[in-house]
């Protein structure tokens, strides 16, 4: 029997537990038994298939587009935030009379919906006469570029608007980090004759490694499941250019009603996150080590 000082700690958080069962335990498996299954909305009765929905995947040229784009979009994403990032955070680590200011400047965009980013930048790189991007261009003799209309482009102008939104965001936990090294260690190097790069490489950077470890995992898992600036600028066209699994997730369970077959879809996606998230981990681990 449970003494009267445990019944209450263990009133205290049955609240939390029945939140985390209904509204995480509950939908997860019940995605995992309902993958496995033809129901949608267009038929009364669920029919067993076992691994149906798992194999059609595969065949699915709009699925293995999105998978495609997700992956291309969360490593660029990855790369180019981080490796603009760090060189921004040195640089605004030092005593610079306006580095307040400009701190405040390149973290402001992440501050925005993505939404919001989406829609100013749909404007922005517009086609049309109205565009200023290809105003200035068209200025400077270079002529207009089809940035969100042109299959080539279209992804890259998406991960170009979210370079700009994210990167001050990762600015901030390197400069948290770069504030917690000890000055004492640039102090000693500079005395043995280090130069500013070599202190980069042999001081700064691998002291770093926890706040890469972070900005890197969370870079890929929120590249990964990208979804809100896709469909605010491009809602996956031209053509399933810009498609990413949770668009093409979205439109097999809602418009065209195949729950059984998008939740399928996010068996597979959730696995293939946390196997990516577990290798990235152990690999960054493994630099932290060395």
């Amino acid at each position: 029997m449970l003494r009267k000082r445990e019944r209450s700690f263990f009133l205290l958080i049955l609240p939390a537990v029945l939140i985390y069962m209904i509204f995480y335990l509950y939908p997860v498996i019940s995605t995992f038994v309902h993958s496995f299954t033809d129901w949608s909305l267009l038929q009364k009765n669920i029919h067993f298939i076992g691994l149906d929905n798992y194999k059609a995947l595969f065949h699915d040229d709009v699925v293995l587009t999105g998978i495609k784009n997700s992956i291309l979009y969360a490593i660029i994403m990855t790369i180019v935030q981080n490796a603009l990032a760090v060189p921004l955070a040195v640089a605004l680590d030092r005593n610079l009379r306006t580095k307040n200011w400009l701190r405040m400047i390149f973290f402001a965009p992440a501050v925005l919906s993505p939404l919001v980013v989406g829609f100013l930048w749909s404007y922005i790189m517009s086609s049309l006469d109205y565009g200023p991007l290809n105003q200035i261009l068209t200025h400077l003799g270079l002529g207009s570029v089809n940035w969100l209309g042109s299959a080539k482009l279209a992804l890259y102008s998406v991960i170009l608007t979210q370079v700009w939104q994210w990167t001050g965001w990762a600015m901030v936990i390197y400069l948290a980090n770069l504030q917690g090294i000890s000055k004492e260690l640039f102090e000693a190097a500079h005395m043995d004759g280090a130069n500013g790069w070599k202190t980069f490489w042999k001081i700064t950077l691998p002291l770093l490694v926890p706040s890469i470890t972070i900005n890197t995992v969370l870079s890929m898992i929120g590249g990964l499941k990208v979804f809100d600036i896709i469909f605010s600028m491009t809602n996956g066209g031209p053509g399933h250019a810009t498609e990413s699994i949770v668009t093409v997730l979205l439109q097999r369970a809602f418009t065209d009603s195949q729950l059984g077959y998008a939740s399928a879809l996010g068996v597979l996606f959730s696995s293939f996150v946390m196997i990516v998230t577990v290798l990235q981990l152990r690999l960054m681990k493994r630099w932290e080590v060395s």
